[in-house]
């Protein structure tokens, strides 16, 4: 008897992702601009109705398009969040890319946390709506991905930063402080985005002296070694 072909199972991770990519990844230059353009309306709207109010329609009405057509590129709005989600980690690794150019090592320890700190909040304030945004990375399960490759990104870039400046430690070491200054300049991050000029300018200051402590005190624990 003859075998029968068996069709591939398809797991509920699998189903998820599938629910979040684009229907059609946009080629031609017009429906990249269209792409982008439900991206950043999305952005807005997130701002002035929240998460729990967002949905396709109201996109759609904002963007001037029939849902219809909006389906033609995302299936959900989870899909137009995890997109403008992947776009905000995809403007990190290129600051990141930017740091690993700088002579690291040359560079003062105070020099350096005022260069990658001021490099690394702009990602924050050029991304509409982030507090939403990293929220709902984190609390919504088909963008808890994102969450995880957001701090794996942090933390890997941080820790060759380290190495490069003198920090001799194991790599899971190096991997333990990397994630500290991401738990502290993460959080610090989405707090000074929302103050005014001078509270985040002296909030700016507070986190710079914290992150030059700890270096400084990791680095002078490296030379006694």
């Amino acid at each position: 008897m003859p075998n029968k072909s068996k069709t591939p199972k398809v797991t509920l991770e699998d189903s998820q992702k599938q629910d979040l990519a684009p229907r059609n990844e946009p080629v031609q230059s017009r429906s990249i601009r269209r792409s982008k353009q439900i991206i950043d309306v999305t952005g807005e709207l997130l701002e002035r109705v929240g998460l729990d109010d967002l949905n396709t329609i109201i996109i759609a009405k904002e963007v001037g398009i029939s849902i219809g057509s909006l389906y033609h590129y995302f299936p959900n709005k989870y899909a137009i969040l995890y997109a403008m989600g992947s776009r905000w980690l995809e403007s990190i690794d290129t600051v990141f890319n930017e740091v690993q150019k700088w002579p690291l090592e040359e560079l003062e320890v105070d020099d350096l946390i005022d260069k990658i700190l001021a490099i690394h909040l702009k990602t924050y304030k050029k991304q509409k709506a982030i507090l939403t945004l990293v929220q709902a990375m984190f609390s919504v399960k088909e963008l808890r991905e994102l969450d995880e490759k957001h701090d794996e990104l942090v933390i890997n870039q941080m820790s060759e930063v380290f190495k490069r400046i003198g920090l001799q430690r194991h790599i899971r070491e190096r991997e333990r402080i990397a994630r500290l200054y991401l738990e502290i300049t993460h959080s610090t991050f989405l707090v000074v985005v929302h103050q005014n000029e001078n509270r985040a300018k002296r909030t700016l200051n507070d986190l710079k002296r914290m992150i030059e402590s700890l270096l400084k005190h990791h680095l002078s624990a490296s030379e006694e070694d």
